[in-house]
């Protein structure tokens, strides 16, 4: 091999130089060692906004009071009336609910007896022989079922129940054997254990 071949160009030797020496300084500022102005200008920043925070708060404490002229009478500072908390009337309240409750009335066999009767009666009209024994006892077996549902439509009771809230939390319900004037919603009271309007 030739000298020239083996002797470094100068400027690639100045680059690898260049570029060992910025890596090394890098190192140093990300570690520490060397300190950077970054570094410094944001410490200084800190301290300018830690002296701004204190600033106001320094005035603050400062400031001195008002003064008040001699002839000025001493201002007492007003304090609001103390409102009394609403009473809570106990026997006040809200309809919440109105419902019909219906309770199905007992048969006593009279329905079933007087229904067999004209089911047995209407039967025997029908055909000759067999069948009109057939049909005569299935008429009494369907008037007797028809005479004893009859019974128990008839006997049925309705009532209508008043849910009321009232002011102090509390729930009630009143029953009533016809429709009550009452809507949800009314505002009613407790009187003698009845409802009023309120």
């Amino acid at each position: 091999m030739s000298d020239t071949q083996s002797r470094v160009s100068p400027i690639v030797a100045i680059a690898a130089v260049s570029v060992i020496l910025f890596s090394a300084v890098g190192v140093g500022v990300m570690t520490g060692v060397i300190p950077s102005s970054f570094s410094q200008s944001a410490g200084e920043r800190a301290a300018a906004e830690a002296a701004k925070a204190a600033a106001p708060a320094r005035s603050a404490q400062s400031a001195p009071a008002p003064r008040r002229a001699a002839g000025e009478p001493a201002r007492l500072a007003a304090a609001e009336p103390v409102k009394p908390a609403p009473r809570i009337c106990a026997e006040c309240g809200t309809v919440s609910a109105v419902n019909v409750v219906e309770q199905q009335g007992e048969g006593t066999g009279l329905g079933a007896v007087a229904g067999g009767v004209v089911g047995g009666v209407l039967g025997n009209q029908i055909g000759h022989g067999t069948g009109r024994k057939v049909a005569t006892v299935a008429g009494a077996a369907g008037g007797a079922y028809a005479g004893h549902q009859a019974e128990k439509y008839l006997k049925t009771t309705r009532r209508w129940d008043v849910a009321v809230r009232l002011e102090n939390g509390a729930s009630r319900t009143f029953s009533y054997e016809q429709e009550p004037a009452f809507r949800v919603g009314d505002k009613v009271r407790v009187v003698d254990g009845r409802l009023a309007v309120n």
